[in-house]
């Protein structure tokens, strides 16, 4: 029979339609409309497109969605310098920089030049650090997609044995983080773990974010496991075009879990639905009005 998809583009529809309904009770309670400034520096033609569906959806929630586009010869002093200005407009509540930077720019210096409460991808070492001891922050926008994904599918996640794939500070960190605030059992494996398939097959929850197009194969699998895919790779087919594929090898591993995220439609939408969420709790912080 395989696997259940679990589906991330209408789990992201629903959360996005509920919070239009919010931004618009904050825009007539409050006069608050929460602010997002998405700054894209370069032609990245994967970062284009991540922006540019960023800022649908956010304008399709009712929030202020401002975009910048820089040339990629853009100087680190002139970023920092719209990082400064964007910290102190009162009608920006978010601040997004987009990833990959071009080089000569260090993306370290970027993240913490932005204001903390501004912070939407939650990249800040002050919010990494909230979340490590468990206090108030803005989470990466990727784990928390995977979470919601992951609670609607396992009633009770407590004494779960879960496994990290990838050690990123933006999805595989965090991601540990959220799974033990949750009281699962965690392991955090990487590219380099000894008998990494052996430590997957443990896994009641696999969380792939390795960034290795089907690394994961089906027999890595333990069977009835929830699989979260938060890979996307383009993969040359032998039909000589380029499709985007998991970390996962999704055939293989669907006739064995139970759940799976598909690729694309998965964590995905999820990634843009909890962007939204971030910035309307960053805007409600700001305004004194708790998330």
């Amino acid at each position: 029979m395989g696997a259940r998809l679990i589906d991330g583009k209408a789990a992201a529809a629903d959360l996005n339609a509920a919070l239009a309904t919010r931004v618009a009770a904050l825009k007539a309670r409050h006069g608050l409309t929460p602010g997002l400034a998405a700054v894209l520096v370069g032609d990245d033609p994967a970062s284009q497109v991540y922006v540019r569906t960023k800022g649908r959806a956010a304008g399709a929630a009712g929030l202020l969605s401002r975009e910048m586009r820089l040339p990629a010869d853009t100087s680190e002093e002139a970023l920092l310098g719209i990082v400064r200005r964007l910290n102190a407009d009162p009608a920006i509540h978010a601040i997004l920089v987009q990833l990959p930077l071009p080089q000569g720019i260090d993306p370290a210096k970027v993240i913490d030049a932005i204001d903390p409460a501004k912070d939407v991808d939650g990249f800040h070492v002050v919010n990494a650090g909230r979340l490590a001891v468990g206090l108030p922050a803005l989470v990466p926008c990727t784990p928390s997609g995977c979470l919601y994904l992951l609670k609607r599918e396992v009633a009770r996640l407590v004494g779960a044995r879960a496994l990290v794939l990838g050690r990123s500070n933006i999805v595989g960190k965090p991601m540990a983080q959220l799974l033990l605030a949750e009281h699962c059992t965690v392991t955090m494996a990487h590219s380099r773990t000894r008998d990494l398939a052996e430590e997957c097959r443990r896994a009641d929850i696999l969380v792939a974010a390795v960034g290795r197009p089907e690394m994961v194969r089906g027999d890595w699998i333990k069977p009835g496991a929830i699989v979260i895919d938060v890979g996307i790779n383009r993969m040359a087919m032998p039909d000589g075009k380029t499709h985007l594929v998991g970390d996962v090898a999704f055939a293989e591993a669907r006739e064995v879990a139970a759940a799976i995220t598909p690729v694309p439609g998965g964590i995905g939408p999820m990634t843009v639905a909890f962007l939204l969420q971030n910035t309307v709790a960053a805007a409600c912080r700001q305004a004194g009005l708790g998330d």
